[in-house]
């Protein structure tokens, strides 16, 4: 796990906490209101629960308590009903000027048996994890369980949006949950507009109303969750509009599964493929790929209330999924005194095999025999191995490689190599991205084949934070004399360093030329262009006057890419200025 910024603490306004607590407290029967009035916990108080027969309880967010021992009576919830706004179709009110929610449950016949009264609280500073990314004008769509703070994170959007950023924004408030109950919107939201849903049926109506009659910069939308509403979305954001939305579901795989919203995510399609694409993607015929661009720009998986996982390009990430690929999270946190620290990790690292250590596993036949699987090979440079391989005709080491390619099971294909190893090595990755693995290995044309059978492994290739908490791994590669190489991070550099050092390349006296399209995520002049721009930066002036040198404004995604590059050559560097003129700053070693 790699530390990739910290922020500045948040300035004590911005961490204010406002919840009208009292006023949520007169409408609770007597006996209830006591009880919590004087609580010592009561500011972290969630909800109040109310059941017709039963003991009435107060969850908290490290649990649940019963208010007293007097059950819960017909008189007790109309007390309560009667002190609440209107009850709309989806049974939710509200207290006016309040972000309090009031939920019912109803008999057969429609009457009140029960009363859910969620604390709703204006949390300024909440959003500090995705600041820039709410100011850059992208689309933004939240994910995550319920009470998680999708819905204050939505409040504090708009305001800042509305007062800080000074756009026009407009909020659709279905259950009058972002804004409050009332005709007057509660501070919270800033100067942002509230337009009200007469039914949840109507939501999507309303929608292209306010683009339509209103000429909003930004639209906020909680709880997207018909197909209607997921079309509306999509034509709202086709208008130029940013839209800021809350779906259902946890991580951004449920949506891909989700038939009614996976258009919110540029929808499924099954695709036939020709035999010879299908070769090349080394993939079935028929796949699945995304049918359009997404309507979101960036998705936010909300874990936690202090951690969050950002995935600032959702096209990508859902192409990732789709191959059957695990795509490499950004996971922000933030901590009390208000630093954010962004970090990179796999979320789903290989499985590793069940291993009994009273059963002793049997002597693999394949395993190598050279000089590299008893460690006394001397490194030998890269440039001067390809070199070696080249001279030797019909067994180069391209065709090799290919041959090695076609190998997933049974008796491994061996060549000798210039130093008296064994190649191609057979890798078991553990946490590691295995299409940045390919990536390194089919552009620097490594001798090297993946493999998911840890027995008759060479190598292990294991992510360093992943590693450290599976001894189960160690004790099988142990048994198995397999060594393990571990990096620090999923990024391309690292991986790179690592197969090197694995294959006995990587001697830091020799600097081999630098592939670009190691660190390009396609083949765009774009993305080309910038990266030839930070090589030639760092070879040209950083490196040999010793200087720092300031890059041209890029693109989040591009800047991703750079950094990366620049690691390659064990250079620091980093981001700075405002969006769109962001950019990056190299400093010599």
């Amino acid at each position: 796990m790699t530390v990739i910024q910290q922020s500045a603490p948040i300035p004590a306004h911005r961490r204010l906490v406002t919840d009208d607590l009292e006023k949520l407290l007169t409408i609770l029967p007597d006996a209830i209101r006591d009880r919590l009035a004087t609580h010592p916990h009561k500011d972290e108080l969630i909800e109040v629960v109310m059941d017709l027969g039963r003991i009435p309880e107060a969850r908290f967010v490290e649990g649940t308590e019963d208010l007293g021992e007097a059950a819960i009576t017909k008189e007790d919830l109309i007390y309560s009903v009667d002190r609440v706004g209107m009850f709309s179709g989806d049974n939710r009110a509200g207290i006016e000027r309040t972000l309090h929610r009031i939920s019912a449950m109803r008999n057969r016949q429609g009457e009140i048996v029960g009363l859910t009264c969620r604390i709703g609280r204006a949390v300024f500073g909440t959003i500090l994890m995705i600041q820039e990314l709410v100011e850059s004008g992208k689309s933004i769509l939240l994910l995550g369980r319920p009470g998680v703070g999708k819905t204050t994170a939505l409040r504090e959007i708009a305001r800042v949006l509305a007062d800080d950023v000074g756009k026009r924004v407009v909020i659709i408030d279905t259950s009058n949950e972002i804004a409050g109950d009332g005709d007057v919107p509660h501070s919270a939201i800033g100067r942002a507009r509230r337009m009200q849903v007469a039914s949840p049926e109507q939501q999507h109506r309303v929608m292209i109303e306010a683009v339509e009659n209103h000429m909003p910069e930004v639209i906020i939308i909680d709880e997207i969750g018909t197909e209607l509403e997921a079309i509306a979305a999509r034509t709202i954001a086709e208008r130029g509009v940013q839209l800021v939305g809350t779906a259902h579901g946890n991580r951004i795989e449920n949506l891909i599964k989700n038939p009614t919203l996976s258009d919110l995510v540029g929808g499924i399609q099954a695709v036939t493929l020709g035999d010879e694409e299908a070769r090349k993607r080394r993939s079935q015929k028929t796949v699945l790929e995304r049918k359009a661009p997404p309507t979101f720009d960036v998705a936010v998986e909300m874990l936690e209330r202090q951690k969050w996982v950002v995935h600032e390009d959702v096209s990508i990430v859902i192409d990732t999924l789709l191959r059957g690929h695990q795509p490499l999270l950004e996971i922000r946190t933030v901590d009390d005194e208000g630093n954010v620290n962004i970090t990179e990790e796999m979320e789903h690292p290989i499985a590793i095999p069940e291993w009994n250590p009273q059963t002793p596993m049997a002597p693999t036949p394949n395993r190598p025999q050279g000089l590299r699987a008893s460690g006394k090979m001397t490194p030998i440079p890269f440039g001067e191995q390809k070199k070696k391989f080249q001279k030797r005709g019909s067994n180069s080491l391209d065709q090799m490689i290919d041959q090695s390619w076609t190998v997933t099971q049974g008796e491994k294909i061996r060549e000798p190599g210039p130093n008296g190893e064994d190649y191609p090595v057979y890798v078991y990755p553990y946490g590691v991205g295995r299409s940045q693995l390919e990536q390194v290995i089919e552009i620097l044309r490594l001798p090297i084949v993946l493999t998911k059978d840890l027995v008759s492994a060479d190598a292990v290739l294991a992510l360093r934070s992943q590693l450290k908490h599976h001894s189960k791994l160690r004790h099988i590669a142990h048994d198995q004399h397999v060594p393990i190489h571990a990096v620090k991070s999923n990024t391309i550099p690292q991986i790179t360093r690592g197969l090197r050092r694995l294959l006995n390349m990587d001697d830091p006296n020799v600097k081999e030329p630098t592939d670009i399209r190691l660190f390009s995520q396609s083949s765009s002049d774009d993305e080309i262009d910038a990266l030839e721009e930070a090589r030639l930066a760092v070879e040209q002036i950083v490196i040999p006057q010793g200087q720092p040198v300031e890059l041209l404004p890029r693109s989040a995604k591009i800047r991703k890419m750079q950094h990366e590059l620049i690691e390659h050559y064990r250079l620091q560097s980093s981001s700075f200025g405002d969006e769109p003129n962001r950019r990056l700053r190299i400093f010599p070693a």
